[in-house]
């Protein structure tokens, strides 16, 4: 018999909550650019090299009871039988495929579960894009390999230098599994230790308890004006991102340069998540504005924080949360980022110096009264309560250098997360060298138009610098002097699919499923993009 891990309950809750809509895993879309002598057969060689390589821990485990998922006892045994050509999949496009055709792809595979019956993930292979590129769809679910996980084996498993092969991620040796936070281990000394060692143990678990019983006396009791930004498990909006889910989803991207953000974080005094959110808020304002459900009140953002200790790769789930508001509801760019940094300020202190078990403790509490959304989604009826948060908002920090795997130069990293029931729209960002990847995931019939917010989230960005004074990165088209890219030209703040641009009006109120709601005051309708390096083309995803 297979020597067995049972799956920790951090990790286990992702398979608690998986449904055919509202599937726990995430992905990764990445584009490459091969190198120019490769062959009819470079992606074949590959493949067929790759198939002779290990599969290691944990890309070669499957659950014990893959048809109870909510087994009190599940565990990851290896599978004996492990099917390399059932994990790893060729695609391709019809030649020359172009990045709207890509999205459409993306959003198909990501509507699919996985096989639970076998390990957890999927790579796909695509071929046929323009210009003989390629890109890779690794899905993984999310109770074998969290996000911050994923992004480190990424780093580890294609090489910094184009003449390196690399190698894939599931031929890599396992990441070395964390210690019990300090907390817990203080716990177990304590209960297995002497008299001392039990008082010791005893102090440090009761005042782990007071700092959580201290910060959520200091958000319920925080009123007023100076605490208006400060946000608790009750302070969103109704909005449409807050429904049921279907099976299928929408996919959409945007890539800016990171200079752009940090320039706009050091003039504002906030950070670069702070100017992330604004962004996006800005994005969500004039989306929801054209389609007519702009809320009177903010949206909330969920937004997870890594808690690991340095150098902790991990491979299980160790995320706490923060809610901040996204500043929808103010029209100015400048004052909306200053909102935000409030907000996410504020936030910030509620948490400071609580440790892992603590700060998983409070973010329990956040979350608590999302029972009522989603079983409100669940039940398509609009929730008697108050919602706990709107939308998820995720920062991933990616690799810092320019990657290639087998002399073929990664371009992006494109986030593809997790929408489900009450949250029907997700927002994750992964630096990826000098650049910032947005992947906008969304439900189908939730979101409509989802290509139309990545392209108002790069509009937010540019007014957002002229607010402050900055020059604008909307229009620059120079040569990069990035010397770790040579062949790759600057980027516009428009990735490739957002290109695919705004051919006709959106028509309001389309594909709702709640009834409509009014707008916080009448605003005139969101412009559509005019910007010169934006030619219309259709959009499908």
């Amino acid at each position: 018999m297979a020597k067995k891990r049972r799956v920790p309950p951090q990790d286990a809750m992702f398979l608690w909550i998986e449904t055919p809509e509202t599937m726990m895993h995430v992905a990764s879309l990445m584009p490459f650019t091969p190198p120019a002598d490769a062959g009819p057969t470079y992606l074949r060689d590959i493949l067929e090299e790759a198939r002779h390589q290990p599969v290691l821990p944990p890309w070669n485990q499957k659950l014990t009871h893959p048809f109870l998922l909510r087994h009190p006892r599940q565990a990851w045994v290896e599978d004996e039988n492990f099917d390399f050509d059932f994990h790893v999949r060729r695609s391709a496009l019809a030649s020359p495929g172009d990045e709207r055709e890509l999205g459409i792809l993306v959003s198909r595979l990501h509507s699919h579960q996985l096989d639970f019956t076998r390990p957890p993930w999927e790579l796909h292979v695509i071929e046929g894009l323009e210009g003989g590129r390629f890109a890779l769809y690794t899905k993984v679910h999310h109770a074998l390999v969290d996000g911050y996980s994923a992004v480190k084996m990424l780093g580890r498993s294609l090489s910094e230098d184009p003449d390196s092969k690399g190698k894939f991620f599931f031929s890599l040796d396992p990441p070395k599994r964390s210690k019990p936070p300090k907390e817990s281990a203080s716990l177990v000394r304590a209960v297995t230790g002497t008299a001392t060692g039990v008082a010791k143990g005893a102090l440090g678990a009761a005042g782990s308890a007071a700092g959580v019983a201290k910060a959520v006396i200091k958000l319920e009791t925080s009123r007023g004006e100076e605490h208006k930004n400060l946000k608790g498990g009750w302070s969103a909006p109704d909005s449409i991102f807050n429904q049921r889910t279907s099976r299928t989803r929408r996919f959409a991207t945007q890539q800016f340069d990171t200079s752009r953000f940090k320039a706009v974080a050091k003039a504002s005094g906030g950070t670069l998540n702070d100017v992330v959110m604004a962004v996006c808020g800005g994005g969500l304002r004039a989306y929801l504005d054209e389609l007519g459900e702009l809320p009177t009140k903010p949206l909330v953002a969920f937004v997870p924080v890594n808690i690991r200790d340095d150098g902790d790769e991990g491979g299980g789930n160790k995320v706490a949360v923060l809610m901040a508001s996204m500043g929808t509801h103010v029209a100015d760019p400048v004052e909306r980022l200053e909102a935000v940094i409030d907000s996410t300020t504020k936030a910030k202190d509620q948490m400071a110096g609580l440790g892992q078990l603590p700060s998983l403790a409070y973010s329990g509490y956040l979350l608590a009264p999302s029972v009522a959304q989603t079983s409100a989604a669940i039940a398509g009826v609009k929730n008697p309560l108050p919602n706990t948060f709107n939308l998820v908002l995720s920062n991933v920090p990616g690799p810092k250098k320019t990657l290639w795997l087998h002399g073929s130069r990664l371009e992006a990293v494109y986030p593809v997360s997790i929408p489900a029931h009450g949250m029907a729209l997700n927002i994750t960002l992964e630096t990826y060298a000098d650049t910032m990847n947005f992947g906008f995931i969304g439900d189908r019939d939730a979101v409509p138009h989802l290509q139309r917010l990545a392209v108002y989230t790069g509009e937010a960005l540019t007014a957002l610098e002229k607010g402050l004074g900055l020059p604008s990165g909307g229009d620059d088209s120079g040569s990069s002097d990035a010397s770790d890219k040579p062949t790759q030209k600057a980027r516009s703040g428009r990735s490739a699919a957002t290109r695919a641009a705004l051919d006709k009006p959106a028509k309001k109120a389309a594909a709702k499923k709640a009834p409509p709601r009014k707008t916080a005051t009448k605003k005139a309708p969101a412009k559509k993009s005019t910007a010169k390096n934006a030619p219309a083309k259709k959009t499908s995803n």
